[in-house]
């Protein structure tokens, strides 16, 4: 949806990323070796799946869907590493690592696009031009009838967003691409296309290989989103300066693993070539300067997002700084 007019810019961030996207995309292209870390976990990911779908699934149908969730929760962790130009020298290679749609749900070349273009710091949580925020322009929501407004009001704490979030973000993301197929874009159509035959292989191993029913399939694949959407919901604020807009959890336990360490949020948007494994040392060796720099917007652990934002909105769904 095209902005109605210039709102919510601010061009005095003192973040790195003040970069066009062919810029982003140039500066992580090639690397020059294998980052041996990083492939060890997509192993682990896919061992994950295997046993998830089959002798796990035959034995206990409960533990499989919980383990399969983890799993397509750590696989778009691992895509998202992809993006960055990780784990190896090519990124041909590296996205077939991540080929297989385990997630079902998001074409991983949208998912490059759409991320790459949010890293405009400048254009952070804007309604328009960040294609991940989760905000409103408060035009568009006073003209939403109350029934929707009471949807994505409970969708801005955190047990709605896990909840009924991955339903609506697909939903807008089917319904959007749709529309620009339809209008002739190529790419969006080419994206789709391979994700069509990213899950091929899925869905040839469950009807060859695997015990795992396809509705629970379908289950682990939402809960897998639904998990993804604790890190999600509170990494970018409303902020009238850039640098305040994206946050740091200090959080090291086994959510900080599933997400691949991008709790530490700020580090990556300042440093997004990083790789996973060097993020949380990166932020202990500059824990100030980073903190100086998103303008102290952070938390201690999950625990405490949790505590705080479970049953309740952090923030209101129409953007506060957008006039």
């Amino acid at each position: 949806m095209p902005r109605p007019r210039q709102k919510f810019l601010d061009q005095n961030t003192s973040y790195d990323q003040t970069l066009s996207v062919d810029e982003i995309r140039a500066s992580i292209l090639e690397k020059p070796r294998i980052e041996w870390p990083t492939v060890w976990v997509v192993i682990l990911c896919y061992v994950c799946f295997a046993l998830a779908t089959t002798a796990i699934a035959s034995v206990s149908l409960p533990i499989a869907v919980l383990l399969l969730s983890l799993t397509v929760t750590l696989h778009s962790s691992l895509q998202h590493e992809v993006i960055h130009g990780h784990p190896l020298p090519s990124q041909n290679l590296s996205a077939a690592l991540v080929f297989p749609a385990i997630g079902l749900l998001i074409p991983y070349e949208r998912f490059r696009d759409l991320h790459l273009a949010h890293h405009k710091d400048a254009h952070l949580t804007d309604p328009y031009d960040d294609p991940e925020t989760q905000y409103l322009d408060p035009a568009v929501w006073n003209r939403l009838g109350t029934p929707l407004q009471t949807v994505l009001n409970w969708n801005a704490s955190l047990l709605g967003r896990m909840f009924i979030g991955p339903f609506l973000s697909q939903f807008v993301f089917m319904r959007n691409d749709w529309r620009m197929i339809r209008a002739g874009s190529a790419s969006v159509r080419r994206a789709w296309l391979l994700h069509l035959l990213g899950i091929v292989p899925v869905v040839f191993w469950l009807m060859t290989v695997g015990s795992m029913p396809l509705w629970a399939y379908a289950l682990s694949a939402y809960l897998g989103m639904a998990i993804l959407r604790i890190r999600t919901f509170l990494e970018h604020q409303a902020h009238e300066h850039a640098g305040g807009r994206t946050v740091i959890i200090e959080d090291r336990g086994p959510l900080a693993f599933l997400f691949l360490n991008n709790n530490f949020h700020a580090v990556h948007h300042i440093k997004p070539g990083t790789a996973w494994y060097d993020l949380p040392k990166l932020y202990a060796d500059n824990k100030e300067n980073y903190l100086e720099r998103n303008l102290g917007y952070s938390y201690p652990s999950y625990k405490t997002v949790m505590a705080q934002y479970l049953f309740r909105a952090k923030e209101p769904v129409a953007h506060p700084h957008y006039k």
